[in-house]
């Protein structure tokens, strides 16, 4: 996966997340449909993570390769 490809996901994951913060019901946050925008919170911030974590062992494949 490309550096690009990388970066157009994250931005995704991060478009979903403003849209689902919007969703959220802040006054009954567990309640009803804010607790599927909850979720749709936390499953975007677990894609990033994943993909930070894929990109930085990438970098270090390289170094180890190149060395």
């Amino acid at each position: 996966m490309n550096k690009t490809l990388n970066i157009l996901l994250i931005v995704l994951a991060l478009a979903l997340i403003a849209y689902n913060v919007t969703m959220v019901d802040f006054q009954n946050p567990l309640e009803g449909d804010s607790t599927v925008a909850l979720i749709g919170i936390l499953a975007p911030l677990c894609a990033i993570a994943l993909l930070l974590i894929f990109r930085t062992s990438k970098k270090i494949e390289q170094k180890v390769e190149g060395k």
